[in-house]
């Protein structure tokens, strides 16, 4: 069953309807933690430039285990940050954007389970549901990095109300939601036309984790799949430069996670070891870390008992020496 619906995605009063709008969990998800209920709408009336968009939103269930759910988000028309307050906040934001090959969005794996993760320490995260590039949308391949921006500009001006500091919001990417927050990080111009006093605020993030990124979109270490569904089938040589991080101006950007495994033949290691050149050329305070193991989309569930599981620890202490709470 879809858990999208349009007119269930406000604040405050709509949470009770919301989460009876949600789906009926069956016995094969009922350990599974329950969802976040306050969701937040990115656009007032409507996401720009769909028009030409005649796709309908799905979220289909993988897992068969009790344990933990496995849901992706497919055909996003009205894209959506759920939020997952901590008990204890210490003041910083975390927007998470989950991978899928632009293909779709990952909502648990990359999603609620890291943020569950960090909400435990303090951080108040957003998980995004962003809209995908091949769906007719006007802006293409810019209209996830609409969503983007316009999901760090709502947190930022929204600040005091969700208990932040507006200079502490971080973005974490998994895959190819690496890719669209390395673009929402690098990228110092808005994909979009201002709407509201939310969109007069700083669109970049304060500091930006990487995990498994999609960085470049040029042969031979490219994630064909990301690519295509991005850029289309043959997208030309500017195209592809235009949209690899490897080959982006990071001057002045936010400092730098890098994580990433050695054995992960989906998106091949040298996506980071590219990127990682880009941002020491540009100055960027960065931290990197390769693991033999561990292959591609691990979040957190499929690294437990390896030595890559403490990467979130790795982050925290990181975050702690720029003064970063995570």
């Amino acid at each position: 069953m879809d858990l999208h619906r349009r007119g269930l995605l406000i604040m405050g009063a709509a949470a009770p309807a919301l989460a009876a709008a949600l789906p009926t969990m069956t016995t094969a998800q009922s350990l599974a933690p329950a969802d976040p209920t306050e969701v937040i709408r990115l656009w007032p009336d409507r996401a720009p430039g769909g028009e030409g968009v005649t796709v309908t939103p799905i979220v289909p269930e993988r897992s068969t285990d009790p344990a933990y759910r496995d849901r992706y988000a497919q055909y996003t028309t009205d894209p959506i940050m759920t939020v997952m307050r901590p008990e204890k906040p210490n003041g910083s934001a975390m927007l998470l954007i989950p991978g899928g090959g632009y293909r779709w969005a990952v909502l648990d794996k990359e999603g609620f389970d890291v943020a569950r993760v960090f909400a435990a320490s303090g951080t108040t995260c957003f998980v995004l549901r962003y809209r995908l590039p091949a769906d007719g949308w006007a802006a293409g391949a810019d209209a996830p990095l609409q969503d983007a921006q316009r999901a760090i500009r709502l947190i930022r001006s929204r600040a005091a109300e969700f208990g932040v500091r507006p200079d502490r919001i971080a973005v974490l990417g998994a895959s190819a939601g690496g890719h669209l927050a390395g673009l929402a990080s690098a990228r110092t111009d808005a994909a979009y036309a201002p709407i509201d006093e939310a969109d007069v605020v700083s669109l970049r993030p304060d500091l930006s984790l990487l995990m498994y990124p999609v960085a470049t979109m040029a042969d031979p270490h490219v994630h064909a799949g990301s690519r295509t569904h991005l850029l289309g089938q043959t997208p030309s040589e500017a195209r592809i430069a235009a949209y690899s991080l490897e080959r982006m101006n990071w001057s002045g950007a936010a400092p730098v996670f890098l994580l990433h495994a050695m054995d992960d033949v989906s998106v091949p290691v040298e996506n980071s070891l590219m990127l990682l050149t880009t941002l020491k050329a540009a100055s960027v305070k960065t931290e990197a870390h390769l693991f033999q193991e561990g292959g591609h989309g691990f979040g957190i569930r499929l690294i437990q008992g390896r030595p890559a599981q403490v990467w979130p620890e790795l982050a925290r202490a990181w975050a702690a020496r720029l003064d970063f709470a995570l």
